[in-house]
């Protein structure tokens, strides 16, 4: 059996340390020893996301998270700046069509950054409540110019609702400087913990609208969940092992350092960029707005999903990602986030040139490797 090592874009592998710490013993979820654990996590991720709101902890995925910000804030009627260009993107006008809200599509070219012209125009044209943005798009390989979408939010008097479940703790958030109202986050991406998780950071602007909106939703309703933070606890049954995964994944982020941790993604991301370039492969994302936790990369005409996915995890047991929607079959996506280190990272470029020669491929063994060699040589020499 081929040991399986997980390049996509969450869940990543996790350390022993938070598969052990899982494994504890369970304890109550309402006593003073589980909420010691909450209120380290919660403070811990506001040092993360550089805030000082509250943090909301959900258990559930991180859609869930964006169910959770959506139905508690736009009602049946109300209008919605929705920044599209990517499959999560869009999640987020369909949440919002699903509780009766009417999105505001702004469209992006898949593997384009957003204009803030373009959402400009259409906020301008709209009688929206929102703006809604998936900072880095997993599904095209793009990270878009948060900050300034937070500037129009706050000049047109909007909420800014940010999935930020693939780029808090992988790459730069500010969340209080760039004006985000509720902030989510997903487990299993760059925190590197179990996935099962969304932590919310929700300003005292959205908590004022959050306690006027008429929410259609119960388990998902941050009014609850406000209500239970002056109790340091949750409104449900969270799942205790899970933060007790969490925490222990917490620790290891600011163990490592913020700064270092970005740096660490940003140079996988340039190395890994380099390397398949060096390949002779084609990347699908502009490089200008290209993501730091995920490189995207055009399947070769001559080839097929098949002979690049599906050997690697075959030949290698290297899971990769595939595209999704209108570039199912035609791009590959590499993950390169959470526990990534450079060595995991120069391991799957190898295997990468391998496939790609034994499929017909025309590459020169090495080269790729060499490309990505040099960029972290560079960075860590």
């Amino acid at each position: 059996m081929v040991k399986q090592k997980l390049m996509i874009p969450g869940p990543v592998s996790l350390t022993p340390e938070v598969l052990q710490e899982m494994a504890r013993p369970l304890i109550g979820h309402r006593t003073p020893d589980f909420e010691e654990i909450l209120i380290k996590c919660w403070d811990n991720m506001k040092e993360i996301m550089r805030t000082k709101n509250d943090i909301i902890l959900i258990t559930g995925s991180g859609t869930a998270g964006m169910d959770a910000a959506i139905a508690s804030t736009i009602e049946e009627g109300d209008e919605c700046v929705c920044i599209m260009g990517g499959k999560f993107g869009e999640r987020m006008a369909d949440i919002v069509r699903s509780y009766g809200g009417i999105p505001r599509e702004v469209k992006v070219d898949w593997g384009k950054g957003v204009d803030p012209d373009d959402v400009e125009r259409v906020v301008e044209e709209s009688d929206a409540k929102a703006i809604t943005l998936t900072h880095n798009e997993t599904s095209t390989g793009v990270i878009h110019d948060a900050k300034a979408i937070g500037e129009i939010a706050q000049k047109h008097g909007l909420l800014f609702i940010m999935d930020g479940i693939t780029s808090v703790g992988g790459d730069l958030v500010e969340v209080d400087r760039w004006g985000v109202d509720i902030c989510i986050v997903g487990s299993q991406k760059c925190l590197a913990a179990p996935p099962g998780l969304a932590m919310l950071s929700v300003s005292e602007d959205a908590w004022g609208v959050i306690s006027n909106n008429n929410t259609r939703n119960f388990y998902l309703n941050l009014a609850s969940y406000k209500k239970s933070l002056k109790k340091n606890t949750t409104p449900f049954t969270p799942s205790v092992s899970l933060v007790y995964g969490l925490s222990k994944a917490l620790d290891a982020v600011l163990k490592e350092g913020m700064e270092n941790r970005i740096q660490r993604h940003r140079t996988l991301a340039k190395a890994t960029r380099e390397a398949v370039k060096a390949m002779n492969l084609e990347l699908f994302a502009d490089e200008k707005v290209a993501s730091n936790t995920v490189t995207s990369i055009r399947i070769p005409e001559k080839l097929t999903d098949e002979d690049v996915r599906g050997r690697m995890k075959r030949e290698f047991g290297i899971l990769l990602a595939g595209g999704q929607a209108q570039v199912k079959g035609k791009i590959f996506r590499i993950g390169h986030m959470g526990n990534v280190d450079y060595l995991d990272l120069l391991t799957v470029l190898s295997a990468l040139e391998i496939v790609l020669k034994k499929s017909g491929h025309g590459l020169v063994l090495g080269e790729g490797v060499s490309a990505a060699q040099e960029i972290i040589s560079n960075e860590i020499g």
